[in-house]
């Protein structure tokens, strides 16, 4: 590297890499990987294609300050500014949470479902509550063009980024927002009504990693004393916003099947799918009522 030039590619991703093995982190190069790659705009691949290339005296400092942030426990794609999610990149704001792959599993698990109804009925209508960036909701609607969904979240943050979402990935035509806590501003009825929601106990939160209860928002991770105030609520009201045939999907906590079944249960609703996650633990619920 003559005098005066920036580091190239490589050299800065070494950097990087170096100081997260400094500071422990679980996986530094699929960390610095994902953290250059992010700023550079380049691919995994063009990450060693374009290795020799010099990189711009901004990008180096944005590439050092971001370091700082990962150092103070913020999460690489809270510091880039969104996320893939099901094939769609996803804009994360401070409102929302950060979608992670085991929330994957509940899209996988609902969209056969969701199929299967879009044969019966035509159109279908999907409600994400709790939406967050519209990760759920989006991806189905991606994966279902016969389906329009309305994202519900008690954040009005959140559903402005759900929207930017929609539109960033060409679903704002079929995506509506509405604001409100669980059903109480929802109208209409809905073939698939899904949510990943608050379901950690209250008491646990202090335990969490930084990366998580500093940087996710306290209203998407606590669940109440025992973690299941959000299954109340959706299990409480959900049948009358269900179309006949209807499913509701739920993203659960690993050690919760047993006590979210039964709350659904005690609402009218059988259990038809128990879905378990890439670490084997439960995941994901499938449930129909008894009409």
């Amino acid at each position: 590297m003559t005098s005066g030039e920036g580091p190239t590619v490589t050299e800065l991703f070494r950097e990087v890499r170096a100081r997260f093995i400094e500071a422990d982190l679980d996986d530094p190069a699929a960390e610095a990987r994902i953290l250059v790659g992010g700023l550079l705009d380049l691919s995994s691949t063009e990450l060693v294609t374009r290795g020799s290339d010099i990189v711009s005296p901004d990008r180096v400092e944005m590439a050092r300050a971001a370091i700082a942030r990962r150092l103070n426990h913020e999460p690489v794609h809270r510091i880039l500014g969104e996320r893939e999610f099901y094939g769609l990149q996803l804009t994360l704001s401070p409102a929302t949470l950060e979608p992670r792959p085991d929330t994957e599993i509940l899209v996988d698990t609902v969209l056969p479902h969701a199929r299967r109804l879009a044969l019966e009925f035509e159109n279908i209508h999907i409600l994400d509550i709790g939406t967050g960036t519209g990760a759920i909701c989006l991806a189905l609607l991606h994966e279902c063009p016969q389906a329009t969904g309305i994202g519900s979240d008690i954040s009005s943050e959140a559903l402005e980024t759900a929207r930017a979402n929609a539109a960033r990935n060409g679903l704002a035509a079929r995506f509506d927002i509405v604001q409100g806590s669980w059903f109480e501003a929802i109208h209409g009825l809905f073939h698939v009504i899904v949510s990943n929601p608050p379901y950690i106990e209250s008491s646990v939160i202090s335990t969490l990693a930084p990366e998580v209860k500093n940087f996710d928002p306290p209203a998407a991770l606590d669940g109440g004393l025992d973690g299941l105030d959000a299954y109340r609520a959706i299990a409480k009201d959900a049948a009358r916003f269900l179309h006949r045939n209807g499913i509701v999907g739920v993203e659960i906590g690993y050690n919760q099947r047993k006590t979210v079944t039964s709350v659904f249960e005690g609402a009218g609703f059988f259990l038809i799918e128990a879905v378990r996650d890439y670490g084997h633990n439960d995941r994901a619920l499938v449930f129909k009522h008894h009409d």
